[in-house]
């Protein structure tokens, strides 16, 4: 683990805001792409990322320091040092996916197409994100005795958990999660119905977080004494994919009756 990338004086810089900014200007990239999938030209992706960005960060760090307020309480000037790590990805996906809906809506742009080219730049975007995760110790895993299996250094908080254990790096677990599913995502883009590519994230991701978080080691918040918040969330999620797919078939097959 290797939290500290840089440090000049009084600027510090960690490997978590470094891997945060590539995914970032990732995501952007595969949306620049991809944008006339989504009849959209270069100022709009621009303009949707920025707003996106913006949103996602706050989303996710409210939704950090509410899961875990104790940390906080006695500290409140902490809650902006989000270049230490602190983000909960449901909370800026929720946050940012409101933000581009409305932006969308107002520039009138074909919505299920936007988020179909948002889908696998979210994935890549996820990818580096989790490695920032990895390297600055946060997000980590149960004890494990397989060959992968990593030890923090003492002073990390997998090491306070766990001390002397070997755990798993759940963290790269979803960073390479999150880059099949780009993958496959960016294969399907222009072979699926509008919208398809979008519910296809939801579903996968949901299924895959769910999983995933089985295997975590940092979690004490529980819903029903069983599932995390996370799980809970992703189990919505998936749920939500399934609703967005049969959305598009049922109005792909009315288009086609239409039509007839």
């Amino acid at each position: 683990m290797h939290s500290l990338a840089l440090k000049l004086g009084p600027l510090t810089i960690y490997w978590y805001g470094i891997m945060v900014a590539l995914g970032f200007m990732c995501a952007v990239g595969l949306m620049m792409l991809n944008r006339k999938h989504a009849e959209m030209d270069t100022e709009q992706i621009s303009d949707m990322a920025l707003y996106g960005m913006i949103a996602g960060i706050v989303g996710a760090r409210i939704f950090y320091v509410c899961q875990f307020w104790s940390q906080y309480q006695n500290d409140l000037f902490q809650i902006i040092r989000i270049d230490k790590g602190g983000l909960v990805f449901y909370g800026g996906f929720i946050c940012a996916s409101l933000t581009v809906l409305i932006y969308t809506l107002k520039k009138k742009l074909p919505v299920l197409k936007v988020f179909d080219i948002i889908a696998p730049s979210m994935a890549i975007g996820h990818m580096f994100g989790r490695i920032g995760c990895f390297l600055n110790g946060c997000c980590f895993g149960k004890p494990s005795d397989l060959p992968w299996a990593v030890q923090f250094p003492k002073g990390s908080a997998p090491c306070d958990a766990f001390p002397g254990q070997a755990i798993h790096p759940v963290q790269l677990y979803e960073s390479l999660f999150n880059l099949i599913l780009a993958i496959l995502l960016m294969f399907l883009l222009k072979r699926l119905r509008p919208g398809q590519i979008a519910a296809t994230y939801l579903v996968c991701y949901g299924i895959g977080r769910f999983t995933i978080e089985s295997l975590r080691g940092d979690h004490h918040q529980f819903i029903l004494e069983k599932f995390t918040v996370s799980q809970s969330i992703g189990i919505f999620v998936a749920a939500a994919g399934i609703a967005l797919f049969a959305y598009t078939i049922r109005k792909t097959s009315g288009q086609k009756a239409k039509n007839d």
